[in-house]
């Protein structure tokens, strides 16, 4: 935005690609199997195939709304969006996934795909076949707690968007949101790159684009944030807290 009196330069680092004994830096189960000592041989042991899939960009499809439902993605790197198109072509935002993060959860209910999951950028993902998945959390209690986790996390983000909530509301809590998982993943959880574009962000908070817009604008301005195109940094964290308090009670 204007008056940004600097360009912000974040990093962005790339996860490493694991090993035949270790699972990828950002992996979302990688929390699960290095302390319990499961690891990729492991894995294969159990016929579990664990399938390193990309690039794909800007608005390719990972997973089509309908389609039958066989595996969970995560997201190695990149950002995804998913969404569901109704009949009459209109878009509704249901979430945006970073590195570490798990697309498809929602499917195991119905055995179809109830959205479509969508490249924001460059992504690569690791697709995990859901019955081996499935096969090895009856052997691991420990994988099992952490789908019930990655399955629980998913909830309380669509249920806090529920609510009469304000437009300032709403984005201090988007943003504070996004500040834990990004650090949750290692990257810099006051200093970021919005992968997403305004007017997703406006869909996805109920909101309009140009709400969006303004009060992101007033939060610059009052020293909340600094922004700059998409690249965000949060000033004064404390105070976005405050606002977000009724979102986030915690």
């Amino acid at each position: 935005m204007a008056g940004t009196a600097r360009k912000l330069k974040l990093p962005s680092p790339m996860p490493d690609d694991g090993d035949e004994l270790h699972f990828c830096s950002t992996c979302a189960f990688g929390s699960v199997c290095l302390p319990v000592g499961v690891d990729k041989q492991a894995l294969r042991d159990l016929h579990m195939l664990v399938e390193h899939v990309g690039p794909y960009h800007p608005g390719d499809v990972v997973f089509r709304q309908g389609t039958k439902f066989s595996a969970i993605f995560a997201v190695r790197a990149g950002a995804v969006k998913t969404r569901r198109v109704d009949d009459a072509g209109r878009e509704q935002i249901l979430g945006f996934h970073l590195p570490g993060e798990v697309v498809g959860l929602d499917a195991i209910h119905g055995a179809r795909y109830p959205c479509d999951a969508v490249a924001l950028d460059t992504v690569y993902v690791c697709r995990f076949s859901f019955p081996a998945l499935a096969t090895l959390a009856t052997k691991i209690p420990d994988v099992q707690q952490r789908l019930f986790e990655l399955l629980s996390a998913d909830i309380r983000r669509v249920t806090r968007l529920a609510g009469d909530h304000s437009a300032d509301e709403r984005l201090a809590a988007f943003l504070l949101e996004l500040s834990e998982r990004f650090a949750a993943r290692g990257f810099s959880a006051s200093r970021f790159h919005l992968k997403m574009s305004r007017t997703d962000i406006a869909n996805y908070l109920r909101l309009a684009a140009e709400t969006v817009s303004r009060v992101l604008r007033r939060f610059h301005e009052t020293g909340l944030i600094r922004i700059d195109g998409r690249e965000v940094e949060l000033v004064d964290a404390l105070r976005l807290r405050e606002l977000a308090h009724a979102m986030r009670p915690e």
